[in-house]
Order: C-alpha cells, then sequence, then structure tokens
C-alpha cells in the first residue's frame, strides 16, 4: 500500500475544504438543517456540477468520474469536517452502488448518469432498525431476519398485474422524507420459501407516506415509510438474492463512514484547540495547564490512529480485504471522545445549544446507533477473523 496521496486526491480534497468553508458555515448549517429537505439544494446541486461528488465512485461510462472508494471516503472526510448536510450518504455511497451492483442494463441507463449528475437523489431503506445487521457490519444474517423473516412484519413483496406491490413499514431510512428514488429491501415467497429482493420505489408512488421522525443528529435526518399496496420495480433480475450485495456494500459503506467521522473528530479537535489558547483561567490560556495538554494528546492520538484505520479500510475495499466495520469503530470512538473533551474544555459555552461543538458528539451518537455499536463492530469483526478461534487452539 502506497500512503501517499495522488495530485488528484490532494485536488479532491482541497477544492471540497474551499467549497464547503465558504457555503457551509455553522450559520448556513442551521439553516439548511432546519428547513423541510433538510439541506440547501443550491450547495447540492455546487457539489455536483463543481466536483462531480455524486458520482466520484461512479463508472465513467455511467456518467460517473470513475474514480474508487478511497476517493469517495476522501471527499466523506470533508464533509464530514464541515458536518455537511447533504444527500451524499444515502444516494452515493448507501444506494448508487447496489444500484451499479445489481440492475439490469435498462435500470443502470436510466439511474445512474442523474444520480451522477446531481439530479437523482436516492435512499436505501432497510426494515426494522437493524441497517447494521442488513450490512453485514455487526453479525451474519442469511435469511433476512432482520426484515421480518418472511413472517409479520417488514416490508413484505406480492406479485399483481405483472408486477410487484409492496406493504409493510420501515422505520429509520436515511434521508428517506426527500429522496426521489427509494430503494426497498422487502421479503418475497412467504416464511418457508422467504427471500430478500430489493425494489425500486418511485418517491410519489401511489400508496407511500413518508414522514420526517426527529433525529439526535438533526444534521442527519430520517424517515418513516409506509407501504400501502404500492407499486415496485424489481432491482435487477428476478430472483437475484440481495442479502450478499448488501454485505458486500457494508464494508465500503463502513469505509465511508470511518473517514466522515475521522473529518468530524479533527474539526472538533481544532477547535478545541483553538479555544483553549485563547480561554484564560489564573491570568494564563487554559491550554497551557499540563493537564489540558495530556488530555488533548491523547484526542490527537486516537484521531491519528482512526485516520490511519480509515485510510487503509478505503484502500483494502479494492483488495478484496473486509476491515471497514473494524475502522468504523474507531473512528467513532475517536469522534465521541474528541466531541466529549471539547465540550468540558469549552466549558460553559461547550453545553450550550447555540455552540455548534455538541452536533458533533450527537453525530457520534447518532452513528453508533445506527451502525454499530462499537463493541459489536469491533465482536463482529473479531469473529470474522477467527480470533478468538486461534487463541483458544
Amino acid at each position: 500500500m502506497d500512503a501517499r496521496f495522488t495530485a488528484e486526491q490532494d485536488e479532491i480534497r482541497r477544492t471540497l475544504r474551499e467549497l464547503l468553508h465558504k457555503r457551509c458555515g455553522p450559520a448556513e448549517l442551521r439553516a439548511a438543517a432546519d428547513t423541510p429537505a433538510g439541506y440547501d439544494p443550491a450547495l447540492w446541486t455546487a457539489l455536483a456540477e463543481q466536483l462531480g461528488l455524486p458520482g466520484l465512485a461512479l463508472p465513467e461510462a455511467h456518467g460517473g468520474v470513475g474514480c474508487s472508494v478511497t476517493e469517495l471516503a476522501l471527499a466523506c472526510e470533508e464533509t464530514g469536517r464541515a458536518l455537511t448536510p447533504s444527500p451524499l450518504l444515502a444516494t452515493a455511497v448507501l444506494t448508487a452502488p447496489l444500484l451499479l451492483a445489481l440492475g439490469t442494463d435498462a435500470q443502470r441507463a436510466d439511474l445512474l448518469p442523474r444520480i451522477a449528475s446531481g439530479t437523482l437523489t436516492a435512499a436505501l431503506a432497510v426494515p426494522g432498525p437493524a441497517l447494521a445487521t442488513a450490512l453485514g457490519l455487526t453479525g451474519h444474517d442469511r435469511r433476512g431476519e432482520w426484515a421480518g423473516g418472511g413472517r409479520a412484519g417488514g416490508v413484505q413483496a406480492r406479485r399483481a398485474d405483472g408486477g410487484w406491490r409492496l406493504y409493510g413499514q420501515v422505520d429509520q431510512v436515511l434521508d428517506g422524507h426527500r429522496a426521489q428514488m427509494l430503494v426497498v429491501a422487502a421479503h418475497a415467497g412467504g416464511f418457508a420459501r422467504s427471500r430478500v429482493l430489493l425494489f425500486l420505489v418511485r418517491g410519489d408512488a401511489a400508496g407511500l407516506t413518508r414522514v420526517r421522525q426527529t433525529a439526535l443528529d438533526v444534521i442527519r435526518p430520517q424517515a418513516r415509510l409506509q407501504l400501502r399496496d404500492t407499486n415496485a420495480e424489481l432491482l435487477g433480475p428476478d430472483g437475484e438474492e440481495a442479502l450478499p450485495a448488501l454485505a458486500r456494500l457494508g464494508d465500503t459503506a463502513a469505509a465511508c463512514l470511518a473517514a466522515e467521522a475521522v473529518g468530524a473528530a479533527d474539526r472538533v479537535l481544532e477547535r478545541t484547540v483553538e479555544y483553549v489558547g485563547q480561554r484564560e483561567q489564573f491570568g494564563r490560556p487554559i491550554g497551557s495547564f499540563q493537564a489540558v495538554k495530556h488530555r488533548l494528546a491523547d484526542v490527537y492520538v486516537q484521531v491519528q490512529a482512526a485516520r490511519s484505520a480509515a485510510y487503509y479500510a478505503a484502500w483494502a475495499t479494492a483488495q478484496g480485504e473486509r476491515v471497514g466495520g473494524l475502522a468504523l469503530a474507531q473512528a467513532i470512538q475517536a469522534l465521541r471522545g474528541a466531541a466529549a473533551e471539547g465540550i468540558q474544555l469549552h466549558g460553559g459555552i461547550g453545553f450550550t445549544w447555540e455552540h455548534e461543538v455538541h452536533l458533533y458528539f450527537k453525530r457520534a451518537a447518532g452513528d453508533e446507533l445506527l451502525f454499530g455499536p462499537v463493541h459489536r463492530l469491533r465482536a463482529h469483526a473479531a469473529e470474522a477473523a477467527h480470533v478468538f478461534e486461534e487463541a483458544g487452539r
């Protein structure tokens, strides 16, 4: 592995950081998060047109830039630094790879160029509060029990009039309230012959009700979807099982999420170091006290270790090595530690709603609720690597 960035990768990071610094400050961030959409469409258009961000990891044949997961992870690191509210995670990280891997030629030709151009946003809808399990990050589920297991609950699919109809409910869908296209995981075939398939559902489909939910992380909104005899199109050829594709997606998504968390941790540490150099106590900056230096040094070590793990995970996806979950665990822990120290060292102002430091802590807590927890991410990685089996021999 060559740890040096290429000129193209450095340019992606530099250009994106400059754009977000100008267009996504604290005031703009809060204003965008309070809108019904939850993000600034003008900023999303700029990210798509100037940087090609939605199609960064899509092939050029489908209108993308043709970069790898590494470049997408580096972009996520910069959006994480600014806590940028955007459809990037839901569209480019969680949904586009499934369309590319499973979609028919016609579906790819129709959807991927529009995603790459930023004119189409998408979201992945996985029944139950088990997104991490469905993505294979916290356990193996070869029958799709997280989606109802073919029993009541989850989302059920049935053939009707030469097509498919969906019935059920999905909670905690990232950007589900605003996405123009939904990829919904549903059971078909009943309990005895149950299988999990993926379906395309238009955002304006009849029988689809979407409600934005109150989320801990206000920058990353979630929605509840209710499907009542909703028309759907099967993603890919008939009989294509979705579980293997979701498991492959999990490692890529974890690498990007880890990079995003590292960017957020680095930024909150940067802000804390700046603040302790200005705040005075007993006639001197509190940053000059040895105890404060030690605490921030510990955070710095955690952030740098998490960054190395995130970069390696992004690179390893192309080599077939699955280390994304472990990198994500380390990154979430680093962000949680950096944000907690930031709140404490900012003193009274760190506990106020008006200050931004609490948003970084909520990002760490929200990521852990959706994609963790940290101890399960690590336990699953250890199980996959047969760590305890080797130790017991």
